[in-house]
């Protein structure tokens, strides 16, 4: 199976979640968010093509990392190739993170239709939801750019049935600070 990436892994990434990790580029988005920090990969012709088994030689060789993160682009929407390489992370130790433009609800929305959607959530350890929002862009929040994205306990909200934050991370209005309370920080890492 092969994916269309927007540059090589990248390792030694700590802007890309939590702890040390690796972050695998991918190439094409739907969602061509204005003012998105990665325009160049939105072109789904842009890029390159490599084999999965290439990029599970890298993520093997892997020494200092804790997790792999999936950005690009959008991995959603080559949805199969990143499910593979997720669920290969997981066999290799590591947790998995992964943005999207896409909501979490919309996501589950789609699994409806393409069951290997809801199978990529269940390899994803911690999702950042949403389109990045110019008008929403934010220095306060961690991991993300704009104030509605969210971090995502995936786990806990398919278990739950409905979205569960990582409270850590969780935007707090600092004008308004009882509109999301900040509590004790837990370790997220899986």
């Amino acid at each position: 199976m092969e994916i269309r990436l927007a540059a090589p892994l990248q390792r030694d990434s700590i802007v890309d979640g939590e702890g040390i990790r690796a972050v695998i580029w991918t190439q094409g988005c739907i969602h061509n968010c204005f003012g998105c920090h990665n325009p160049e990969t939105h072109d789904f012709n842009g890029g390159f093509v490599i084999d999965i088994d290439e990029i599970k030689k890298e993520i093997r060789s892997l020494n200092e990392e804790t997790g792999v993160t999936f950005s690009g682009g959008d991995p959603f929407c080559q949805v199969d190739a990143c499910l593979e390489l997720a669920r290969f992370c997981h066999d290799c130790g590591l947790n998995v993170w992964c943005y999207t433009g896409y909501t979490y609800e919309r996501l589950m929305e789609l699994a409806k239709e393409r069951p290997n959607i809801l199978d990529f959530l269940k390899e994803i350890d911690v999702l950042i939801d949403g389109p990045f929002i110019l008008a929403k862009k934010s220095f306060d929040v961690m991991f993300r750019g704009s104030k509605n994205q969210r971090v995502i306990d995936v786990k806990k909200s398919l278990k739950k049935g409905s979205v569960v934050e990582v409270k850590k991370y969780q935007y707090v209005d600092k004008k308004n600070p009882g509109k999301a309370k900040k509590e004790k920080k837990e370790e997220i890492y899986i």
